[in-house]
């Protein structure tokens, strides 16, 4: 009996040990939780921070961009307006020149015929027994037209002079235009340069802000899985400002809702896509060459995902829709490169660390972003025909069509 107690002590012993470790554990895993969700609340605070300050740098640079562009744009009218006046002057110029050769062959002929022909007549005036007078009228009469010849050369000299004065004042007010352009220019440059870094810069804070936010809502268990294609639509449109219309409308025209995402291996892809490219040449190797780098990601892609291999969508043979290539993935028919642009974008949303383009929650959600950064937050006919021509890659009337036909009678037709 004494034996028994002793055993049910030990028991009792241990299984107290045990009980205050795990608490303990338990204690100290909420503590270390908690520690990590301000850690990564502070984290997504500071990178804010951060993109609000590159945000109004880039503001302000876009800014004294369209300031400094407008000045090119005025400096060039400037310019044209210069070159303009210039070419007038000249042909204003050439007009004078052209007139005092002709005045100097007037005169010419003229003063040979005086000098030349002058004697017999006044010898015939003399004979015929002419007033004294009239023949030094005569010859009166003919220095006065010369005289009246050369004045006007002279009046035509001088404007030339003048003109040539103007042109050369023009000249070099070219030369000052042609200076503050090539300035202006470079500053342009400079500034672009500097929004390019800046944008690039935010993009940047924008995808670790991202991060950080789907690590968040993974501390919390707050990552969110829908139920079927309705409740996809309904949080990503929530998520984003997308009409729950406009969405379905593009995944209507996409995968028909969620139900056709692909038929085609990426080998079949491969197979009917470069057999197509090639028989143009080497006129679309740049395309083989995105093929082979979009497969190389897809199958990054399913790795990390678990998946052993994912059916995608097929390449339309060539005859009847000319170069294209198949490959994209999922309820929102992505190519891989594109996925893997938003893959930040959507786990922050969802919470899901690595979103997955065949999950419903994840691939309308990818679409609904890229709807809504191509301004499909608006349900005029403008913004949707925008937001297709963005998401297609074209204009496509029929595709156009439904997006607009379901977002007015999504409600009678889901």
């Amino acid at each position: 009996m004494g034996k028994n107690k002793k055993k049910i002590k030990q028991a009792v012993t241990i299984i107290l040990i045990a009980f205050f470790a795990v608490w303990n554990f338990s204690d100290g895993f909420v503590v270390f939780a908690s520690d990590d969700v301000e850690k990564t609340k502070d984290a997504l605070e500071s990178v804010e921070k951060k993109m609000k300050r590159e945000q109004a740098e880039l503001n302000a640079s876009q800014s004294v961009y369209s300031k400094v562009t407008a000045q090119v744009g005025a400096t060039k009218s400037l310019l044209n307006q210069t070159a303009t006046e210039i070419s007038r002057k000249e042909a204003e110029i050439k007009n004078l020149n052209d007139q005092i050769s002709l005045y100097k062959k007037v005169l010419t002929t003229y003063l040979q015929e005086m000098y030349f022909g002058s004697g017999d007549d006044l010898i015939k005036l003399a004979l015929s027994n002419g007033a004294v007078n009239d023949i030094f009228g005569m010859e009166d009469q003919n220095l006065n037209i010369k005289e009246k010849i050369l004045a006007l050369m002279e009046e035509i000299n001088s404007s030339q002079d003048k003109l040539s004065e103007v042109k050369e004042d023009l000249s070099e007010k070219k030369q000052e235009h042609e200076k503050i352009l090539q300035q202006k220019k470079l500053e342009q440059g400079e500034i672009a340069s500097d929004i390019q870094e800046t944008q690039a810069t935010i993009a940047e804070l924008q995808k670790k802000f991202n991060e950080l936010q789907g690590e968040l809502n993974a501390l919390l268990g707050t990552n969110y899985n829908a139920k079927d294609i309705k409740d996809a639509v309904s949080y990503a449109s929530k998520k984003t400002g997308v009409s729950q219309g406009v969405l379905y409308g593009f995944l209507k025209q996409e995968t028909n809702l969620g139900k056709n995402t692909g038929q085609c291996t990426y080998a079949d892809v491969k197979k009917v896509s470069i057999a197509g490219y090639k028989k143009y040449g080497k006129k679309y190797q740049a395309s083989i060459d995105r093929l082979y780098h979009r497969e190389k990601l897809f199958n990054s892609i399913i790795d990390d995902l678990g998946y052993k291999s994912k059916k995608v969508s097929c390449t339309i043979p060539f005859s009847s829709a000319g170069p294209n290539q198949g490959g994209a993935m999922g309820v929102a028919q992505f190519m891989s490169d594109t996925w893997l642009a938003y893959e930040s974008r959507i786990s922050a949303n969802t919470g899901h660390k690595k979103p997955d383009p065949w999950n419903i929650t994840d691939g309308v959600m990818g679409l609904a972003i890229k709807v809504a950064n191509a301004g499909g937050t608006s349900d005029s006919a403008s913004a949707i025909r925008k937001a297709t021509i963005n998401y297609y890659g074209a204009f496509s009337q029929g595709y156009y069509n439904t997006v607009i036909y379901w977002s007015k009678n999504y409600k009678k037709l889901i």
